[in-house]
This record gives C-alpha cells, structure tokens and sequence, in this order.
C-alpha cells in the first residue's frame, strides 16, 4: 500500500470535479477530505494507480479494469470491515488527487492494519500523503480501537519510507510478501 507513494502527471482535466462531495466524508484535515469511493471516481483513481511512476513498486499499473476492481473491492470493504482506502479529495475544489486509508492485511499469520496511500505524481512532495497517512492513524487509534498499524513498504520506496516515519512509524523488519521485500513500519497506541 505504502508502496507506491504518490501518484500521476499528465492531463488531469477528467480527474477534477465540479465542487467537493459532501457524502461519505470519513475523515477531513486541514487540507484534505478523506470519503468513501464511489464508481464516479475512477477517471481521477485511473491517474494515480494507473500511472506507471506512481506505482512502480507494484507489479504493474492498474488497467482500466484494474482500477475499477480497486474501487469495487474498497466499497466491499466499507460493508464487510467498516473502512478501507477512502478517496483522498482536496478540501478546496473536491478534486481527487489519491486515496489513503486502513486495510487489513494478513502477513506471518496474523492480520495487521495498514495504512496505505497513493498520490497523483504531480502533487507529490507536497505533505498531502503524509497529512492523509496521520489522519488515517489517528482514527485507526481513536475509531477503530486498534492498538498498533502498520505501513508495508518496499525498502527502494524511499518516499514512502519518509512518509511512515515523519508519522512515527519505524521499521521493525523486513518480511517477503507477495514476492518482494517490505519493510513493516509500525507504530502502537500510546
């Protein structure tokens, strides 16, 4: 998730929307509206996951089918677990630049909580992964009742290991998941 930390260049004109969604927000910080997808959002999603810069720590970038899976088995997950990764939508203009949120991931036999972020390639360095990941730990400890998250991370993802630890994340090891190396960032309740 943490893998492919922020996401597109290129056109972003079908990316944008006309005025911020006010339904399903989830969480809000400063800058940013964190809220449920919705099937509408797959033109800006498609500019992030499916740029192949933005997740070259993946296999691939996502197709189109790609990307309409990620937003259908994210609105699974708001029905089976009660979160998952939410649209990530500037607080200004409504526009979807990302998505950042909590997925249970199992790793070593046991499941963990993740949190997870992806932000268009030409926002990136510009805090918004990191504001969305605090946001996203924050209620993962006050909402969800979790005691510990976690971020997995490729250790080449050099941006998305600054991102965990400018949070408070540190790397506890290093585990092969899914063919690759991850570090586990973690970080507990205090």
């Amino acid at each position: 998730m943490g893998q492919g930390v922020e996401g597109t260049a290129g056109s972003h004109e079908a990316s944008k929307t006309a005025a911020p969604k006010a339904e399903g927000i989830v969480i809000e910080t400063e800058r940013l509206i964190l809220r449920k997808f919705v099937p509408d959002d797959f033109s800006a999603l498609a500019a992030v996951i499916g740029d192949p810069e933005t997740m070259s720590f993946y296999d691939a970038p996502f197709d189109s089918d790609g990307v309409k899976l990620w937003i259908h088995r994210n609105i699974e997950r708001y029905s089976l677990d009660g979160y998952g990764l939410w649209a990530m939508a500037l607080k200004s203009s409504g526009e979807v630049i990302g998505d950042c949120g909590c997925v249970n991931q199992a790793i070593e036999d046991r499941t963990e909580l993740e949190i997870g972020y992806h932000v268009r390639r030409d926002l990136w360095k510009k805090g918004y992964a990191t504001e969305a990941a605090l946001a996203c730990m924050k209620y993962a400890f006050t909402s969800l009742g979790a005691n510990r998250v976690i971020s997995m991370i490729r250790p080449e993802n050099l941006a998305s290991r600054r991102v965990a630890e400018k949070n408070g994340l540190m790397c506890e090891k290093i585990v092969f998941w899914r063919g690759y190396d991850h570090c586990i960032y973690a970080k507990s309740r205090s």
